[in-house]
């Protein structure tokens, strides 16, 4: 999913509020990630999003089509998003008093010409396991990532593909997060403090990997203006405070040859590429 503190700033008096449903007859998992990567193209607009999984019988979508339309009476003009396959489900739902966008209507329809047979319509079949050991490594590669957020754990970083570093709220756990579950990339991430800047090197925790590191930065008003809103009128979310360490990390990474990006206007998709580039983790 995509983190909206990383998405452009957008006054508050400037933005409309829409509703957004993410429905699926499985995990909601790829509906709700390929509607928000829609989304993510209207910054200007606040969604309520509401993911609803395992709606797989008529009766089921009838009960979500009262949550919609209950939504709609609310002035919300919700947006519904679906990867529910059984035609008499989807049919039911698209009686909702919402604009209805089927993320895989169409396509299905030209791989059944391409393939030249016709689609099974067994339930999660969407959402398939397919290739187990990629299913297993990508559920492995979200523990690790848990296990070593924010500089937890230093067990066996050597077996990190990538080590993120970067000042606190730039952006490392939700990139951190999207690799893993994405491309079962084992990641770890790393907050960079004022103690990590009296030497010219990286911090000893993950100085032994240069090679995998990649770091973040962004702007002090946008840094700021994210800080402020977990700790307001702090010297953690002060302009000078956010001033200051992204000089010096910037100024980390060029000493050490370490690559970078500025998250500010990326989403985690277009920095997860870049990293995955930068890095040669993938043809």
């Amino acid at each position: 999913m995509i983190d909206p503190t990383l998405l452009p700033s957008v006054p508050r008096a400037a933005r409309t509020v829409r509703a957004a449903f993410f429905v699926s007859d499985s995990t909601g998992i790829t509906a709700e990630t390929l509607g928000s990567a829609l989304l993510a193209n209207f910054p200007s607009i606040d969604f309520r999003r509401h993911t609803i999984p395992f709606v797989d019988t008529v009766s089921g979508a009838r009960s979500v089509v009262r949550d919609i339309d209950a939504s709609a009476a609310r002035g919300d003009d919700p947006i519904v998003f679906t990867t529910v396959k059984a035609m008499s489900v989807r049919a039911a739902l698209e009686g909702a008093s919402a604009v209805f966008i089927d993320l895989l209507a169409g396509h299905l329809e030209q791989l059944e010409q391409a393939l030249g047979t016709t689609a099974s319509e067994q339930l999660g079949q969407y959402h398939g396991v397919g290739d187990l050991e990629r299913y297993f490594a990508r559920m492995r590669a979200v523990e690790y990532a848990i296990e070593h957020d924010d500089g937890q754990s230093n067990r066996a970083l050597d077996l990190a593909d990538v080590v993120i570093i970067a000042p606190s709220r730039c952006g490392k756990t939700p990139t951190t997060m999207y690799l893993a579950l994405q491309y079962g990339l084992l990641v770890a991430n790393y907050p960079l403090t004022d103690d990590d800047f009296p030497s010219d090197g990286l911090p000893r925790a993950v100085s032994a990997y240069r090679d995998r590191c990649f770091g973040l930065t962004t702007t002090p008003l946008r840094l700021s203006q994210v800080r402020h809103e977990r700790r307001p009128d702090s010297t953690y979310s002060s302009l000078a405070q956010c001033t200051l360490e992204l000089r010096r990390a910037e100024d980390l990474y060029r000493r050490n040859r370490v690559p970078f990006l500025n998250s500010s206007t990326k989403s985690v998709e277009e920095m997860s590429a870049v990293i995955l580039q930068s890095m040669k983790l993938r043809d």
